[in-house]
Parts: structure tokens; sequence; C-alpha cells
């Protein structure tokens, strides 16, 4: 969709009116028009996959403005003469933005940590017992609680700590599909995301089939959990389910030595 249909659009116009008024709050020099007008959608795209792992969205239109601004400073300071893409580098702040706006929020109860710590030692005990990774029904089973109760405590942990397990730093997706592109980072630095990576990488593949092909469609593939459900032909409320339980299967089998 071209600039010019996109300012016929009610919900475009809605977040021009948004970008408008973030960029005056920023007090920038001239508006990048056209990077705004043709990137206004992945504002949305960003808050929508970004809050599907939340269950309060009423204020999922401070999010849109908090990513709306992040695209105004995008267009503001991008340098076309680097060899980043827009979208890429946009995407990068977009997020950014929506992450720091979530930053400090409380998403579940303090009794929760008690929870997980549980799971984690039960986890831990029936890998060791059974030699290999324990499958949800397992794990259930050994909790003495229905599944749906232990995907309820999974999803509210990935809710919590969400900033952490979506991403690799606060500006990068979790497969590090995107490059940084405000600041070149050190040397050390460089080698230490690649050794995650490379780590994550490796442990994916060592997931059950199901898990690492959610995974892969979500994070690689850029899919929504709808989208997701819609490929394995599951209902979204269970596609959130397994992405959680993967989740938390993914970062016990980085935390082992």
């Amino acid at each position: 969709m071209g600039p010019t249909n996109l300012r016929h659009n009610p919900a475009t116009r809605s977040l021009q009116a948004k970008a408008s008024k973030a960029y005056a709050s920023a007090g920038q020099g001239t508006l990048q028009e056209k990077y705004i007008l043709e990137h206004l959608a992945l504002v949305r795209h960003v808050v929508n996959k970004t809050t599907a792992h939340l269950t309060r969205v009423e204020d999922k239109d401070d999010l849109i403005s908090a990513g709306t601004l992040g695209l105004v400073k995008a267009a503001h300071s991008f340098d076309p003469s680097r060899d980043v893409n827009f979208k890429t580098y946009a995407y990068i702040r977009i997020r950014g933005a929506v992450l720091d706006e979530l930053r400090g929020r409380s998403f579940s109860p303090s009794m929760l940590h008690g929870h997980i710590r549980r799971v984690r030692t039960v986890y831990a005990r029936l890998q060791t017992r059974l030699g290999r990774p324990p499958a949800d029904e397992e794990m259930a089973n050994e909790l003495g609680v229905p599944v749906e109760q232990y995907y309820r405590t999974l999803e509210e942990a990935r809710r919590q700590h969400f900033l952490s397990i979506h991403g690799l730093s606060d500006e990068q997706p979790v497969l590090g599909r995107f490059a940084l592109a405000d600041r070149g980072p050190s040397p050390q630095a460089v080698a230490e995301r690649r050794e995650t990576i490379q780590r994550m990488v490796a442990a994916i593949k060592e997931l059950p089939p199901r898990d690492r092909t959610l995974l892969l469609l979500y994070y690689e593939r850029d899919l929504t959990l709808k989208e997701v459900a819609a490929v394995l032909e599951l209902t979204e409320g269970r596609v959130s389910q397994l992405h959680a339980a993967a989740l938390f299967k993914l970062a016990m089998k980085l935390t082992e030595p």
C-alpha cells in the first residue's frame, strides 16, 4: 500500500496523528514523511506481536504511541548511506520503544516466583530420572496438577520474563535476525552474541519437532501466534500454551552447564 492510499485509511490517519504528535514532542527538525507513512503498519505489527504475550490489552494505545515515537526517531536518525535497510532499522527502534514502555510493569503475582522455582526443580529431577527432557504431560503429573494449569503457570512466567526471553538484548530478536544499526558493537560483544546465538540454535535443534517448528515459525519467519496456529492447525490458545512451554524448555537447556 502506497503513501497516497495510506492517507485515506482511518487506522493509518490515527497513526499519522500519533506520529505528528510524537514528532512535535520530540522537537525534531524536518519530518521524514515518506519513511513514516510507508512504515506505520510496522508499528501495529510490532505492538500486536508483543502483546500476544499479555492478557491486558486495554493500554495497547499507549504502546502504539510509544512505537510510533520510535518510528519517528528512526526516520529522523536514519542514514541512507549506511548498508542497512530502513525497515530493519525501524523495526529495531520501534520494538525498543515498545519494550521501554512495557519495562517495569508487573505481569504476574508475586507467588509466581515460588511456582516457577518448583517447576524448574521438578523439570531437572525428571530429566535426570528419565534421561531426556520430560514431556508436558509428565511434568504436570509430577507436579500433581492438570496440564492446563501447568501451561497457565508457564504462560504467566512468559509474561513476566518475556523482555529477556524474547530477545538476546533490548534491541535484538531471539534468533539474532537483525543487526544493530545504532552503533557498532565491540568485538567482544559480537563474539558473545555469536556464541549465544550458536548455543540457542543448537538448543532449538534438540527440542521436540513441534516445539522446534513453532519457535522457528514465530521468531525466524516472524509469524504471529494466530498465523502459527493456522500453519500447525491448532487453536491460537493452544499455540500460546505450547509456545510458553517451548520457551521454558529452551531456557532450561540454555542454563545447563
